[in-house]
């Protein structure tokens, strides 16, 4: 089976082609960071009028590269949220336009849900961290809209165990990271000045590390590190005191999600502990993580760097195992799928089939 993905929730426009659900055979992605860049983060119109321009050659570059036609793809994957609407609606009308103009299957699919499950594709290049899970695990999906923790049984089969209870990880990032005077986006930046800093140079607060359940909570930290800045009287630190505050800053960070997480794994007697979204790039992030498993004789998963960003690969790779699901023959009949900002987790996503 050949899955064409579209992915559009935010600023990447990205079309990918996927076979059997595990096989990536094409990922094509167009950002739109310099577009935002100059804003210190997303504009919700600028992105959804830059995926109109994006969706077209970008579906033609993941085609030319599969080395497929459309007439060769056997279902359509599209992300229905949650995400930015006007985003949403772009990936979710060229889906509903090729669906109908080939006759194909389509499927709504959950960005959050296919972060999670991310980690059982199979590519070429480089690799992510310790393969791919068995069975149920602990799954800790790190982003700039979303901390969330789940026990997974498998694909459809999730529980949610604790969420943010303000900002996301991802958000505090880029928001100390404005804070800092550092470009967008701040979380790259923030990770690369920490390499220089000392880890404890500043005692940022771990809010919520030995609460009684999952739940995060991060604004108290952004709000440490403003109230650092204004005692230190320097409002933007450069050199060693900005790497510093950088490093010091991620730890906190880090230390809240690496604890929570496999906290979570060993409280459930799961071995398997994987982290997906975008935050799951951060080096410090992947390095903690390794070590906690190596200690604990626990296995982490985490994908390459380009599929913890958006993409289209874990849609069409998720999508594929909603397509399956449906009657033999199916056809399309989607024109009724829409956009949703809030998309849940835990069921089937809408389908759209005879």
């Amino acid at each position: 089976m050949r899955v064409l993905g579209i992915e559009s929730s935010c600023d990447e426009t990205a079309v990918a082609v996927v076979e059997d659900g595990r096989v990536v055979r094409s990922n094509a992605v167009a950002s739109q960071v310099p577009i935002h860049a100059r804003y210190g983060g997303v504009v919700p119109e600028l992105a959804s009028r830059n995926h109109v321009v994006d969706i077209l050659p970008t579906l033609e570059a993941a085609l030319e590269r599969a080395g497929v036609r459309m007439e060769e793809v056997d279902g359509v994957a599209v992300t229905a949220g949650p995400g930015l609407v006007g985003s949403l609606l772009v990936g979710l009308e060229a889906a509903k336009a090729l669906a109908w103009a080939f006759d194909l299957p389509l499927v709504g699919v959950n960005h959050i849900e296919a972060h999670l499950m991310s980690p059982l594709l199979e590519y070429d290049g480089p690799s992510g961290i310790s393969g791919t899970p068995e069975g149920a695990f602990v799954g800790l999906i790190v982003s700039g809209g979303h901390t969330h923790l789940y026990e997974v049984q498998g694909v459809g089969r999730y529980r949610l165990l604790g969420a943010t209870r303000d900002d996301a990880a991802g958000e505090a990032f880029d928001k100390v990271a404005k804070m800092l005077g550092l470009p967008y986006p701040g979380g790259v930046y923030i990770d690369a000045a920490a390499k220089a800093g000392r880890r404890d140079a500043v005692r940022f607060p771990r809010p919520m590390l030995h609460s009684d359940d999952y739940a995060f909570s991060f604004s108290g930290i952004k709000t440490s590190v403003l109230t650092h800045l204004q005692r230190s009287g320097a409002a933007r630190p450069e050199g060693e005191a900005l790497a510093d505050v950088c490093a010091s800053f991620q730890e906190a960070v880090v230390d809240v999600l690496i604890a929570k997480a496999f906290r979570a794994a060993q409280e459930l007697g799961l071995r398997d502990v994987v982290i997906a979204g975008g935050v799951s790039a951060n080096s410090r992030l992947r390095e903690r993580a390794l070590e906690v498993a190596t200690s604990q004789g626990r296995r982490v998963h985490i994908p390459p760097l380009w599929l913890c960003t958006d993409n289209a690969a874990m849609i069409a790779g998720l999508g594929a195992h909603y397509l399956r699901a449906l009657p033999a023959g199916s056809r399309f009949e989607g024109f009724a799928l829409n956009a949703s900002s809030s998309l849940p987790m835990g069921a089937l996503p809408p389908t759209c089939a005879s």
